[in-house]
């Protein structure tokens, strides 16, 4: 491909550059005036703008389309509504379900996912069982990751998990789970830091979704980061309840997320549907402290989390869209709009552990969006009027079927 403006770096910097992408759908060079074999077909694209494929680090698969009512809008009531729906799931349910909203994922360019994956007593492996056979027959379109989301439910049998988690430990990716739930936090928090350890795994955390500043979980999990030596292995997915304390509370937690090497992840699309329901007066956001987190260097990053289910009804699986959610909601400036294109290319790679395979650089999978945006800035503020996009070197056009 010759002619493009590629963006290039966490901020997505334009640069002139022509790309040769090999034949197992890898970049192999990528720079102004590329040399490129004469026998190579080349694509003129001058005047678009070539970008890394979206990373979508927080979703929930397994949930995705799931036709559960919520009437209270909460997040207990999307739980319960779940949990009801699971017991009658199958897997070929959760397979069709997925491929529908991976498919959709794919068409508008995101080309990595991270799935957390309920893991329960009721029921069981199912949902990570029937995912691991999708993230194998799609490899060669889109990098799924699945994380072991070990359920704590009311009256959670914690022997259960305990005796459990290293087979879901096997089958997934990383490690996950919600601690404001679980009611022994100490022991729950100790199963899943000692399994991930024993088997080498990152950690993904539902980190208090919830808006009660008296009762957070943050220096548990610190303190297990250093005895199992996990820093900059564990992710704090949500973590709502940093927009409830004080700030001097919030600059303490801040600098030892900041110590440790830890990742936040924001999701906004739930945290302003299901967060602050029951307070009739100037409800919050339910966000976390995307602005002060992004700012003093903490690597934060915008995900989906739920799509069209009980947690949250809406949902296109659009990165951009959720990038300008964070950007509003997130009281990021209008200058910052690089930082939100950011949060949803290279700061989630870097937290999904993709390395070299990711970005526009020699080496990486080939997988790229090319639109009509000028740059960064206007991708994210307005998006595109035309996009391809291409994974692994292909566009998505030619393999299409799951």
């Amino acid at each position: 491909m010759t002619g493009a403006t590629a963006l290039v770096g966490q901020r997505g910097e334009g640069r002139k550059a022509d790309i040769l992408v090999s034949a197992s759908g890898r970049f192999e060079r990528i720079g102004e005036s590329a040399s490129v074999p004469i026998d190579v077909p080349r694509i003129d694209v001058s005047g678009l703008t070539i970008a890394p494929g979206f990373v979508d680090a927080h979703q929930h698969l397994d949930k995705t389309g799931a036709i559960a009512p919520n009437p209270s809008g909460t997040l207990q009531g999307a739980r319960d509504a779940f949990a009801a729906f699971a017991r009658g799931v199958t897997p070929q349910d959760v397979r069709t379900r997925a491929t529908r909203t991976m498919t959709r994922c794919l068409n508008r360019g995101t080309t990595a996912i991270r799935s957390h994956t309920n893991v329960d007593k009721d029921a069981g492996f199912i949902g990570l069982d029937a995912l691991s056979e999708l993230r194998a027959q799609w490899a060669d379109r889109l990098t799924v990751q699945l994380v072991a989301f070990m359920i704590p439910h009311p009256r959670q049998d914690y022997d259960w998990l305990a005796v459990n988690i290293d087979a879901a430990a096997r089958r997934g990716d990383v490690i996950g789970g919600t601690v404001a739930v679980a009611e022994d936090p100490e022991r729950y928090l100790d199963i899943l830091f000692s399994s991930a350890a024993r088997h080498g795994k990152p950690m993904d955390l539902h980190m208090d979704e919830h808006l009660d500043a008296s009762r957070h979980r943050f220096d548990l999990v610190f303190e297990r980061v250093r005895r199992f030596g996990m820093q900059g292995r564990v992710v704090l997915s949500h973590a709502s309840v940093l927009s409830a304390v004080p700030d001097e509370e919030f600059a303490r937690i801040r600098d030892q997320i900041l110590a440790l090497d830890l990742g936040v992840i924001t999701l906004p699309a739930a945290n302003l549907y299901i967060q602050g329901r029951g307070q009739e007066h100037l409800p919050p956001r339910g966000l976390t402290r995307v602005a002060p987190l992004a700012r003093a260097g903490v690597k934060i990053a915008a995900g989906s989390d739920n799509i069209q289910d009980p947690f949250i009804p809406t949902g296109s699986g659009d990165m951009l869209e959720i990038a300008r959610w964070t950007l509003l909601a997130g009281h990021l400036h209008a200058s910052e709009l690089p930082e939100a294109f950011s949060m949803i290319t290279h700061v989630p790679a870097g937290l999904m552990g993709l390395g070299g395979d990711y970005g526009l650089r020699p080496g990486a999978r080939a997988d790229m969006v090319i639109t009509d945006s000028e740059d960064a800035e206007h991708l994210v503020a307005g998006g595109p009027d035309g996009m391809i996009v291409v994974s692994k070197g292909r566009p998505v056009e030619e393999k299409a079927a799951a």
